[in-house]
């Protein structure tokens, strides 16, 4: 099987000249992108869809979310998704690269948004009645600044965009109160570091006692931070960034499981089986199977 296919905002643009921002409906997305989106994919942007009508099932990272009128979803750079949608599917998307946004905003980045930053947040909010109304009108006022050629047009846009972001982020955190608090957001702070730092040393380094003193602190403070931000161990958090890349592997790479498992840092093919079973229930033979069929 191929490699994971990676999609580029200019694959959606028909022409445009600029690369970096991207909008359309979903019904009308779903029809001029479909020959780049009908199979598993991933993207080396930011992406936001908000759905308003329509049903069905979106994966991401092997996880599935139900579709329906509300739901909005966020997806990181990296991040392999694909869909099964109705064909009365409709609502709203739009994709930017990181230096679009980072550059006009100096002081906040993407990734200081909780569904950005973090793999374990959820990447699916459900939004109700009122709360969508007003999630809706600001799809459509980037909808209507898009078409134009307006004086400061980036602006506006990137305003519009952070306020979908800042609404979201604060329904969010009415689910998850331990989010608000002074002393868990400085918590969550460190916990991006260490997200940040299991990013790029996951496959040489599975040891919390690494981690913690790369960042200065105990283990046990370091196990402290992540039960208070996810209600997971720091080894589990690195356990499943583990498992997660091995999915995409297995599923998508052309090469041998043991290939695959020393690529991931382990030695004994056996050993990885093991780490593997735990932490999805079945083998990566089993895993495989199921996927395939």
């Amino acid at each position: 099987m191929n490699s994971i296919s990676v999609l580029h905002i200019d694959l959606f643009q028909s022409g445009k000249n600029v690369s970096d921002f991207y909008f359309n409906t979903m019904k009308d997305h779903l029809v001029s992108s479909h020959k780049h989106i009908e199979k598993p994919h991933r993207h080396d942007f930011y992406v936001t869809v908000l759905f308003t009508k329509g049903k069905g099932i979106h994966e991401i990272d092997f996880q599935k979310y139900e579709v329906s009128a509300g739901s909005i979803f966020f997806l990181s750079p990296g991040q392999v998704h694909s869909w099964e949608l109705s064909e009365d599917t409709d609502g709203y998307i739009f994709f930017c690269s990181q230096e679009y946004y980072d550059m006009h905003y100096v002081n906040r980045k993407l990734r200081s948004f909780p569904f950005f930053s973090s793999s374990t947040f959820p990447r699916k909010f459900q939004f109700e009645s009122e709360d969508a109304l007003k999630i809706i009108n600001l799809f459509q006022e980037i909808e209507e600044e898009y078409h134009t050629q307006n004086m400061m047009k980036d602006d506006l846009i990137l305003s519009l965009m952070s306020q979908i972001y800042i609404n979201t982020t604060r329904q969010f955190s009415k689910n998850f109160d331990e989010i608000s608090s002074p002393t868990s957001i400085s918590y969550f702070k460190h916990y991006q570091d260490f997200e940040n730092l299991v990013e790029q040393y996951f496959t040489g380094q599975k040891s919390i006692a690494y981690y913690a003193s790369v960042m200065e602190i105990s283990p046990k403070h370091l196990n402290r931070i992540t039960q208070t931000v996810v209600q997971k161990t720091a080894t589990q958090v690195i356990t499943e960034r583990v498992i997660l890349e091995a999915k995409r592997m297995l599923m998508y790479l052309d090469e041998s499981l043991v290939e695959i498992a020393f690529r991931l840092g382990y030695e004994e093919y056996s050993y990885f089986v093991r780490v593997f079973r735990k932490g999805s229930g079945m083998t990566p033979t089993q895993f495989i199977k199921k996927y395939k069929a």
